[in-house]
């Protein structure tokens, strides 16, 4: 993981709620499909376990993303995730309507894409945080990218970087020695 500047440190300390993208952020980005029609999605093992650690930090995980899939609803209800919120492409609306259940506020939230769909998103939360790979208009936008790509260890990149802004991560290493 390379340097954070300290306002992204600053940033990090105060998350209490990482939320995600899905395409492009927990997978390539890439559409797989069978001869059958059905959709093949690949997780990266890392990034699962980046978000078990920052659940072990008690830092909440959510999704909103544009498509809708079982596969995806599969692996959240694996790993914990909640909220999922599939099928909106109207990210900041959804994130407008999720703030008051969530008794937090918008400099706890942080929010990782990859794309145009998730700028509104990127320049409302208190830390905007795109992958490797994104569009370079989100780049420019967000306040962090990450060294790796979309779901190739990009999450959990993001974990690391956040539970050692907290403090927590080195406590979090040490229960798995």
């Amino acid at each position: 993981m390379s340097a954070s500047p300290k306002s992204v440190i600053d940033a990090a300390q105060k998350i209490k709620l990482l939320l995600l993208d899905v395409d492009g952020v927990l997978t390539d980005g890439k559409l797989y499909y069978g001869n059958s029609g059905e959709e093949m999605k690949g997780f990266d093992i890392q990034d699962g376990l980046g978000i078990k650690l920052l659940q072990k930090g008690n830092i909440q995980v959510g999704i909103i993303t544009g498509r809708m899939s079982s596969l995806l609803q599969r692996r959240a209800d694996e790993l914990g995730i909640n909220p999922v919120i599939q099928g909106r492409e109207d990210k900041l609306t959804v994130l407008n309507e999720l703030l008051p259940s969530l008794d937090i506020t918008l400099d706890e939230i942080a929010f990782i894409g990859d794309d145009l769909p998730d700028l509104a998103v990127i320049k409302k939360v208190g830390l905007g945080i795109t992958v490797a790979n994104a569009s370079s208009t989100l780049a420019a936008k967000a306040d962090w990218q990450t060294a790796c790509t979309g779901g190739n260890g990009a999450v959990r990149e993001v974990a690391e970087m956040i539970l050692t802004a907290q403090g927590k991560f080195s406590e979090i290493v040490r229960q798995y020695q």
